[in-house]
């Protein structure tokens, strides 16, 4: 095993010096002038990563605890919800809502595939007792991201709240929630945010808000009109995780000294293209043919190869850690993230670490690769801009 692991999982994802010294600073109190201090700022960053004028309340949970504050509180029970279902994680909407006592009508596509507006926009149609969709923006057990931009536009035309999981996309690829028409947008620390896991974040629209104020919450914790009340006064409802708040900060300034957010989509979106420049030179295909994630690329494994071994084979030659595919998946797709803390040189080593663990070089396998890759990335990093965040 290398002294140095190179963590490539789609979460959780490596964390900067800045950070890890930053959480480790002493405890303060979190009901104090110091802490309060911290989120203030925090506060501001915030609304600039999701996109809104409306606050985003910091939830001591994983993102899985924000998925089930958004249904707890934005639905009552009884009510009907379309979940768009193409992974693991689609799955766990519809099982959070079905806890919740709601009723759920499926969408539902083959893993690898994505859904599209036209295909809500048909749900809706035929259903108008319709109150929500959720949907991943990126799914993160596929490596497909779903036209979340599209499907807004459609939503916006029924009486319907998008209720959007950005885990693995807020900080990765745009969603800008008040721009594109997202009612609630959701996140986790340990992606894009290059925190440790623990803590989740999420965003209500105006129109969802007030959708709030009508619904009994059925949750005592994940209270978010009580969050919304603390918040403003640079508190949380209950005790604050202040050492990952603390880390978000930092993290949060960094991202924002190294330039506008175009600038993260920027690097993501090249990352994303020489990571699949290279698996397709190696004679291997993305898993994700279309509408694939910025955050993450799914790769298909050769038939009589094993994942799970390759995964396990790439930690122990090289160091770089990556991750097989969840169930029923978990030995047919690999996953290599490109979110949060990364740059070209980790993709270049997680390339290596797939290259050289497989058992034979597929058919069409090219020695040059790593070069191959390089030249995808330059050519994206010279994309326009407006080509890629609009």
């Amino acid at each position: 095993m290398q002294n140095h692991l190179r963590l490539l999982t789609p979460g959780p994802t490596a964390i900067p010096d800045r950070v890890r010294l930053a959480m480790a600073m002493p405890m303060i109190h979190h009901r104090k002038p110091e802490f309060k201090s911290i989120m203030e700022e925090t506060r501001v960053y915030l609304k600039k990563l999701f996109g809104t004028e409306q606050e985003v309340l910091p939830l001591a949970s994983s993102g899985t605890g924000a998925m089930t504050a958004a249904v707890t509180n934005l639905f009552a029970r009884g009510e009907k919800v379309l979940v768009a279902q193409a992974g693991k994680f689609g799955e766990r909407w519809g099982q959070i809502a079905l806890s919740q006592g709601l009723e759920v009508v499926e969408i539902a596509k083959p893993w690898g595939q994505a859904i599209q507006a036209d295909d809500i926009e048909e749900a809706l149609k035929k259903d108008p007792t319709i109150k929500g969709v959720l949907i991943q923006i990126c799914e993160t057990s596929t490596g497909v991201m779903h036209p979340i931009y599209e499907i807004a536009k459609v939503t916006q035309k029924y009486n319907v709240l998008l209720v959007a999981d950005g885990i693995s996309s807020v900080g990765i690829s745009p969603a800008p929630l008040d721009e594109w028409g997202i009612d609630a947008l959701l996140t986790g620390s340990q992606k894009g945010l290059m925190v440790p896991a623990g803590l989740s974040l999420l965003a209500l629209s105006e129109k969802a808000w007030k959708k709030a104020e009508q619904v009994e919450h059925s949750c005592f914790y994940f209270n978010l009109k009580a969050e919304l009340k603390n918040v403003v006064k640079n508190q949380t409802n209950f005790s604050s995780p202040v050492s990952l708040i603390v880390g978000l900060r930092e993290a949060l300034t960094m991202i924002f000294e190294d330039g506008d957010l175009d600038s993260l989509y920027q690097k993501h979106y090249a990352l994303a293209q020489m990571t699949r420049a290279g698996i397709k030179a190696m004679g291997l295909e993305p898993f994700a043919k279309t509408n694939y994630a910025w955050g993450l690329t799914s790769v298909a494994i050769p038939q009589g190869v094993s994942g799970s071994d390759l995964v396990s084979l790439a930690a122990k030659k090289t160091g770089v850690i990556i991750a097989a595919g969840q169930e029923p998946m978990k030995d047919e797709i690999i996953r290599l993230a490109h979110m949060g803390y990364v740059d070209f040189g980790d993709m270049l080593a997680g390339l290596y670490a797939v290259a050289s663990s497989l058992p034979t070089k597929p058919q069409g396998f090219n020695e040059s690769f790593m070069s191959i890759a390089m030249q995808a990335y330059e050519t994206a990093q010279n994309y326009p801009k407006t080509a890629i965040t609009q």
